[in-house]
């Protein structure tokens, strides 16, 4: 899928905020500056956080409560080792209640669960992001997204 600028970016944000759900797991993958985080800051917007998201890169987690649902964002890029996520707490997050968007996964080596796994890449000066089901519910999310 094509995300030439930040809107198209934010639209997609928006698609998935209308299809997620507590207990689902987001994996955002890709090179520094390809849009992890802008991403995530759009589904968390229009989950009804209003203004600017804060980014986790150096908090490692953001969490916010929106409604009964607890969205986790976090940003594995500083995590040294796997161990780590045992310190912030993570297995806390895997009570069903909790929405998960995680940028840097493959930080965690092989530890977590995703439902929905987000590719995005940079090409020639233009965005795309290649999303996969991991599990029947994120089959389900892929499916119904309507941009």
């Amino acid at each position: 899928m094509a995300l030439p600028d930040v809107s198209q970016t934010m639209r997609l944000g928006q698609a998935f905020a209308r299809t997620l759900r507590a207990g689902d797991q987001v994996v955002l993958r890709g090179e520094l500056g390809c849009g992890k985080t802008t991403l995530a800051g759009a589904i968390i917007q229009a989950l009804g956080v209003h203004g600017p998201v804060k980014s986790p890169t150096y908090t490692l987690v953001e969490e916010y409560e929106l409604g009964g649902l607890r969205v986790v964002h976090a940003d594995l890029y500083r995590l040294r080792v796997p161990a780590e996520l045992e310190t912030l707490g993570w297995w806390d997050y895997q009570d069903g209640r909790t929405l998960m968007l995680v940028e840097w996964p493959e930080r965690a080596h092989g530890l977590l669960r995703a439902d929905v796994d987000v590719w995005l890449t940079v090409t020639d000066h233009a965005r795309q992001a290649h999303l996969q089901g991991m599990s029947p519910r994120g089959g389900e999310v892929v499916d119904s997204l309507r941009l």
